[in-house]
């Protein structure tokens, strides 16, 4: 996709900017230069292949330019909602505008890589519901925190653990949502949020795979919330019912059946927009807060003597000392009450759930979240001091339990207290009660002034934290669906109406709610729904952490009050939490998620957010580049790390197949291309095709690097690649290209450059490989062919399946290598690697060597000796001792033919005309050359008679490869070795090591 700058007053259109100058003031004029446009370009995007760049705007240095200055819509994403795309010119376009037309094409919108919004927009933005951080964040994550544990628990919970230890377990838990909170804010802080809440924050910040797995089980634990709260309120309508005698069915299926008809209603309102359920939230927390303020003007209007009878005796210093330790019972501790009160915490993502929602997420998140935690926090401590101040532990709730001071009464133990305050609760001792903080559920109802306003407070409760669910669950599944992690689950991705309502999201959360509400019994799944959710509190924690101990520039939030170890410690306490809670719920939890980051991290979802990941996976490999360098090399590390001239990624792939065989999992591969040309020409060229081979590289599962250099000429692009490649000690050591198969044709200059590069090689001391396929290597002209691909590739069939070779399974048969010449060992290595490969197991290894004559039993036990010190296992070992025979005479001919265009034939000419054609063709071989080097060209043509004769039917053929002295063998004398040796025989590959041992049988 390409973008179209619109001018405000000026058409889009190509054109050609002329330079002239103004002779009075000397100034360049740009004929195009309107004053007018003093706004940014606002680009369109359109799918043609270039982009018009504008001629000019009005610039704040007092002349005419194309260049911007800095303006926020140059940074905004492709799918912005808050405001247009812009996009600077291009490097390109500032640097050519005047030398050429200024069309090219948009390569880029001047980032490395957009993190692109989860949907751009399609529809008119202003109809959209934006709520600001009270309704949007504020009323929700209070309402979620204030459960039916603040009606129907919390009493219970202060009776157990005493006030002491339950301002404890308060104080614990808004630790951990407090540090959780303000790794939120740090996060959400550091860039826009878009919605999926949770989701979207640990995805965009530990990336798809812990993203992914994080947002599916937290888009479940909210449906499956959805079910638990309003099972809760079911159960509480029952319980009136049943006080009423006006049961239907029975008590389960009468749960079933008020659950079904109030999630119909829940959906009803949810269904109907955003605007519809932030309205019925503000009523809910109306209602909510009627009731918290009922509880407290309960606690000072003097209680009945029945109330006194239940155990309320209003403000007792005596009460609330006694209270002040803990009473545990019925096998009860510190941790299984603390994990009872725990999920009342668990409403803190309330708001972040709805994230695209909000009006200015990275304001209200913040302020809305930890201010909601605060006033819950404070609400529950008060609350329950309040009860512990006026509510005994144990009480009959007989009015007959009043002392009347005739009858001696003994008072001890938990109704010591009761006892001096006017009722007898021993019978307490003996027998458990149905009335105190330990027995009575319905202590706040008993406290309160109004106790109808207490069912009303926790009917509020429930169904507010169940449409909260019921929204936030569509909300996060659908900003997972269009990230597209789960491929199966893009339909869900959809939205509708001005808001982009998940309708379908919203349907599938009615169905798994409906689902567990008739199950019924949900106190199995409870504690693995509050494991789910203080998975997602560990990994947003996690995130923060991780997030600054990568120290990415990119890593600025705007909420400063965080700290890496604080978060740090909240992940860590998450953890433990969830263990406490319920330990078999934990390792579900954590299995679960192991299983889905697997599946993710397996799929690789075809997405770059700039996580954290990434950040510290650059800085982990810089520190250990650098302490790798620190270290000097040692024999035994090392490793093939090949530089190989493939050209693009697709158009050696044999080449490149065999060196990624050579390299993966041990070593470095980096392919690479030469752009010959004019710079003006190649530079763009180049710069295309980075990414693009990058992708490709990916895309074909090679662990290799793709490089690039534009040069005049080929051998200097090549000698750049051999001197700059590699970053300290992962720098290449072995150089692999392919045979020139056109050498005859090819010209001087190309058969100068191309032995010049093996020159090149040797001085800068790599090793070398060059392979030679009778069919060819170079198949780009097929891969370029695109429409006509299928008939050029019938056309060079033998061509295209000799490209593919290496990249199936090899059939049964051997690997030969003729180890000729002692050049560190390279040349036994390379092939020795080949065999512990998956593709290469079937083939076994044999060894050919050249012998002495008369030593040839002698040389086999000495190279099997060495061979069982390196630990190498060959097949067989073959020494030949007459290489020193003179080739045969068809040959010798086919050599002779192969060099005869190239000779200079001196040998009749005068001393004069020698020089003169030496000076004019100094590339030609002369007969003194030949003369010279006779005995080492016979060599190569008798080599090529044996491979034929005893390697021909090798999988692959590995032969020592010969070196051609500088200024003293000619380049095409050399071409000519080369091409005899390998002649007619299955694939080879010519090795010679840089003469530095590469094996050694030392430990």
């Amino acid at each position: 996709m390409h973008l179209l700058p619109q001018a405000h007053s000026v058409q889009s259109q190509q054109f050609h900017v002329p330079a002239r100058f103004n002779s009075n003031k000397g100034g360049h004029i740009n004929s195009a230069y309107d004053s007018n446009l003093d706004e940014p370009p606002v680009y369109e995007e359109t799918n043609d292949d270039h982009r018009t760049v504008r001629p000019s705007v009005i610039s704040a240095f007092g002349h005419d330019t194309l260049d911007r200055v800095p303006h926020i819509d140059f940074y905004r994403n492709a799918g912005s909602m808050s405001g247009h795309r812009a996009v600077r010119p291009s490097l390109q376009e500032l640097h050519d505008v005047f030398q050429k037309v200024s069309e090219c094409r948009c390569r880029s919108s001047g980032t490395p890589s957009d993190d692109l919004e989860s949907a751009a927009p399609t529809d008119d933005m202003k109809g959209m519901v934006k709520f600001g951080w009270i309704r949007g964040v504020l009323v929700r994550c209070m309402l979620n925190i204030w459960g039916v544990m603040l009606f129907i628990r919390l009493s219970w919970v202060f009776g157990q653990a005493g006030w002491g230890l339950g301002i404890v377990i308060i104080a614990l838990s808004c630790v951990v949502t407090t540090i959780t909170g303000i790794s939120m804010s740090a996060i959400c802080t550091n860039g826009v949020v878009r919605g999926g809440g949770a989701y979207y924050m640990i995805s965009r910040s530990l990336g798809p795979e812990f993203g992914g797995s994080i947002g599916l089980i937290f888009a479940f634990a909210n449906a499956v919330g959805v079910s638990m709260y309003v099972v809760g309120f079911a159960e509480t309508v029952v319980d009136l019912l049943k006080e009423n005698s006006a049961i239907m069915v029975d008590e389960m299926n009468d749960i079933r059946i008020i659950g079904c008809i109030t999630i119909v209603l829940l959906l009803g309102i949810s269904v109907a927009g955003m605007e519809w359920e932030a309205k019925a939230q503000i009523i809910l927390l109306v209602i909510l807060l009627v009731a918290i303020v009922n509880v407290f003007v309960g606690t000072v209007i003097p209680a009945t003597n029945e109330k006194k009878a239940q155990g309320f005796f209003n403000y007792r210093s005596k009460i609330f000392l006694e209270n002040f330790t803990p009473a545990f019972r019925d096998g009860e501790t510190f941790f299984s009450v603390f994990a009872i009160f725990f999920p009342a915490a668990t409403g803190i993502l309330a708001g972040a759930n709805i994230s695209g929602d909000l009006r200015d997420a990275q304001a209200a998140l913040p302020k809305g979240t930890l201010l909601a935690i605060l006033i819950t926090g404070l609400t529950y401590l008060a609350m329950a001091l309040c009860v512990a101040a006026t509510v005994v532990r144990d009480a009959t709730g007989n009015s007959s339990s009043i002392i009347n001071h005739t009858t001696p009464v003994i008072c001890n133990g938990s109704t010591a207290v009761a006892c001096e305050l006017g009722y007898d609760f021993s019978s307490c001792e003996v027998e458990k009660c149905k009335f105190g903080l330990m027995n009575n559920f319905q202590v706040m109802t008993l406290v309160s002034g109004f106790g109808p306003l207490i069912i009303a407070g926790t009917f509020s409760a429930t169904l507010s934290s169940a449409l909260a669910s019921l929204v936030s669950a569509p909300k996060v599944f659908q900003a997972l669906c269009k990230d597209n992690i789960y491929r199966a689950l893009h339909f869900f991705a959809k939205g509708h109406g001005k808001n982009n309502e998940p309708i379908r999201g919203y349907v599938l959360t009615f169905i798994i709610s409906v689902a567990f509400i008739l199950i019924g019994d949900l106190n199995t799944i409870a504690p693995i729904i509050s494991n789910f959710f203080l998975a997602s509190y560990a990994l947003i924690n996690f995130s923060c952490f991780h997030a600054s101990y990568a120290k990415s520039p990119g890593w600025r939030p705007a909420y400063k009050y965080y700290n890496m170890w604080l978060s740090l410690m909240g992940a860590l306490l998450c953890c433990v939490v969830m263990f406490v809670i319920n330990w078999w719920a934990a390792l579900l939890t954590y299995g679960i998620e192991f299983l889905l980051y697997i599946y993710v991290t397996v799929k690789k979802p075809d997405v770059n957010w700039g996580s954290s990941t990434q950040a510290v996976t650059f800085v982990s490999a810089v520190s250990n580049a650098l302490s790798l360098s620190g270290v000097e090399d040692h024999v035994k590390n090392f490793r093939p790390q090949i530089l190989v001239l493939t050209g693009s990624t697709r158009s050696r792939p044999a080449l490149l197949d065999l060196a990624h065989s050579f390299s993966k999992n041990y070593g470095l591969c980096i392919t690479c291309e030469v752009f010959v040309g004019p710079r003006s020409e190649t530079v763009d060229e180049m710069n295309n095709a980075m990414e693009k081979n990058q992708l490709l590289l990916k895309k074909k599962k090679r662990k290799a690097f793709y490089a690039a250099v534009a040069c005049d000429n080929f051998r200097e692009g090549a000698e750049s690649l051999l001197q700059a490649s590699g970053l300290g000690r992962m720098k290449p050591n072995t150089l692999m290209i392919g045979f020139k198969k056109n050498w005859r044709t090819a010209g001087a200059e190309a058969v100068q450059s191309y032995v010049g590069i093996l020159h090149d090689a040797f001085d800068f001391e790599y090793g070398t490989a060059m392979l030679r396929v009778n069919q060819g290597l170079d198949v780009s002209h097929i891969v370029e062919a695109e429409g006509l691909y299928d008939i050029v590739a019938k056309m060079n069939e033998k061509l295209v399946e000799a490209s593919l070779q290496f990249k199936k399974k090899q059939p049964k048969g051997t690997i030969d290598v003729w180890w000729l010449f002692d050049d560190g060992g390279l040349t036994l290595l390379l092939p020795y690697i080949l065999t512990t490969r998956k593709k290469w197991k079937d083939c076994k290894m044999r060894i050919f060597m050249a012998g002495q004559p008369g030593r040839s039993d002698l040389d086999k036990e000495e190279m099997k000796g060495l061979l069982k010190k390196f630990r190498i296992n060959c097949s067989d070992i073959n020494v030949f001792d007459d290489l020193h025979i003179k080739p045969r005479s068809e040959s010798l001919k086919e050599l002779q033919e192969m060099i005869e265009p190239f000779r200079l034939h001196e040998g009749s000419k005068d001393a004069d005309q020698i020089r003169a054609l030496q000076k004019e063709q100094p590339w030609k071989v002369t007969d003194k050359e030949l003369s010279e080097f006779e005995e080492k060209t016979h060599l190569q043509v008798r080599l090529n008679e044996l491979l034929k004769e005893h390697s021909r039917s090798a999988n692959l053929i590995i032969v020592s490869m010969p070196i051609a002295r500088k200024e003293t063998i000619s380049d095409f004398l050399y071409m000519a070795w080369l091409d005899i040796l390998t002649k007619d025989l299955p694939p080879t590959l010519l090795i010679r090591g840089n003469h530095k041992s590469v094996l050694t049988f030392y430990s």
